[in-house]
């Protein structure tokens, strides 16, 4: 059987995507916090404590040679904790505006593939008796909702927790394996994939009807899927070149008001979130002069399909739909309208049943083949932007004492796409991170904007009134 220490074909296809050295693929988050910032030497402690609790933090790549298997992860003899835990400060007076602006320097920078990929920056002076911590993480790693569930190991749900239960035994890494190792693992798990072929033919026997009613629902959603892909997505000002910059804006939004949006006009909280993406992006399009009448653009929306009994765990497990972005409607209501009932089609569809079948077929393909598809995917307009909204944690979090007021969530740009909308909801809040390419997209801080006030308007075209919680740092150490 296949080695849970080798990557899947998903979370290899990301390491493909970053060969054009502009590209990459990780996820982040900004983290504001209420309080006076802990100090450097107490947060390494404090993580220190934890990081038995996520073994792969201590962990990197080892290539297969000759490219005869995907990447393996293997624990880092010269792993240091403080290499990865960084300290910095905002210069005065400490705005929002300068925190944004070192995320999307810090976003600009790739991990280091010659170790455990993963950065955390301790950002001080920060204005408000507030302090950040920006995260990053590669996306080959951690998928945004095992993210999440990352967040709520390395974080409290009190501000006084009980101590955590330290590891068993101290953490010693295992050697190293050799490359002729590392090639005879690799070519010993080829030779036992036909086992799982045959094993997958005795269930076929022994059970007809539920394998092959689970293998037609594949097979549709499949189809569905490829005659999306077939499809090019419009062409616009998101869909160009890539540089080596980033710039990063969010937004702030109250997860009451987008649920009395869908409770008030049908669809769910997700509906909510691409028609005020659509709304914005067409006022966006039209102030920059282009033409929107009757364009209806694409969004890539990541799905889950982690179960249950899987959370905690690395690694991705995502499929994907096609979402449509009606911006050249004008009128809220309309536009909601033609988003709930497209999504409704397309879950109908099963697209995202197909996605996840062919992102498990990927796990099979030989690493060459996948390096080439991963490629020919970054190169190819399927869709305009990525919209990826995850569930977080309804409570509050802390971090030595200090609560966790705002998250902003970072999600990756690939070769062609110069806009990136990553949302996350948090203690009644909804949290969106816009990652844009700083040539492409100077403008970012106006589309922010606008998503706001298309926040706005959608709730008033519902009858809602939007709510908004001040921020309080009452009781706060």
């Amino acid at each position: 059987m296949e080695s849970s220490d080798r990557l899947t074909g998903l979370d290899a296809s990301f390491l493909h995507l970053e060969r054009d050295g502009r590209t990459h693929m990780h996820v982040a988050s900004v983290l504001v916090f209420e309080g006076t910032a802990p100090g450097y030497v107490e947060l390494v402690d404090h993580i220190a404590s934890r990081l038995h609790l996520v073994p792969r933090y201590r962990q990197r790549l080892a290539d297969v040679p000759l490219a005869q298997g995907r990447p393996m992860w293997v624990d880092d003899p010269h792993f240091h904790l403080r290499y990865h835990v960084r300290h910095t400060a905002l210069p005065r007076p400490g705005d929002d505006a300068a925190l944004k602006t070192l995320a999307g320097r810090l976003f600009a920078q790739p991990l280091d593939r010659s170790k455990p990929l993963w950065e955390l920056w301790l950002v001080e002076g920060l204005e408000g008796d507030r302090f950040a911590v920006v995260g990053k993480t590669h996306h080959a790693l951690v998928d945004g909702v095992s993210g999440i569930d990352i967040t709520t190991v390395l974080f409290d749900t009190a501000p006084d927790p009980a101590p955590v239960p330290p590891p068993t035994e101290p953490w010693t890494p295992r050697p190293l394996p050799t490359r002729a190792e590392l090639l005879a693992r690799a070519l010993l798990e080829r030779t036992t994939a036909p086992n799982e072929a045959a094993r997958g033919a005795r269930a076929l026997a022994r059970a007809p009807r539920r394998v092959l009613g689970g293998l037609r629902d594949e097979l549709v959603g499949m189809g569905a899927l490829a005659w999306t892909g077939l499809r090019p997505a419009p062409s616009t000002p998101y869909n160009v070149r890539i540089g080596p910059h980033r710039r990063f804006e969010w937004v702030d939004a109250e997860l009451p008001t987008f649920k009395a949006v869908k409770n008030a006009l049908g669809g769910t909280v997700n509906d909510v979130v691409l028609t005020v993406v659509a709304i914005a992006l067409g006022r966006h399009l039209r102030a920059n002069g282009h033409d929107t009448d009757g364009l209806v653009l694409r969004a890539l929306v990541p799905v889950s399909v982690r179960t249950s009994g899987e959370h905690g765990a690395m690694g991705n497990r995502v499929a994907a739909m096609w979402a449509p972005l009606p911006v050249g409607e004008a009128d809220p209501a309309a536009a909601y309208a033609i988003v709930r009932d497209a999504m409704e089609a397309v879950k109908a569809s099963g697209e995202a049943v197909g996605a996840q079948a062919l992102t498990e077929l990927a796990s099979f393909a030989p690493p060459t083949i996948l390096s080439q598809a991963a490629r020919l995917q970054s190169r190819q307009r399927f869709f305009n932007v990525v919209v990826t909204n995850v569930p977080g944690p309804q409570f509050p979090l802390y971090l030595l004492g200090r609560r966790l007021e705002r998250l902003y969530p970072v999600v990756p740009l690939a070769a062609n796409q110069a806009l990136g909308i990553a949302v996350v909801s948090y203690d009644g809040r909804i949290g969106f991170g816009l990652l844009g390419d700083l040539d492409a997209l100077p403008d970012l801080d106006m589309l922010a904007g606008m998503l706001g006030a298309s926040i706005d308007d959608l709730a008033r075209a519902a009858g809602v009134r939007r709510r908004r919680r001040p921020r309080t740092t009452a009781g706060v150490k």
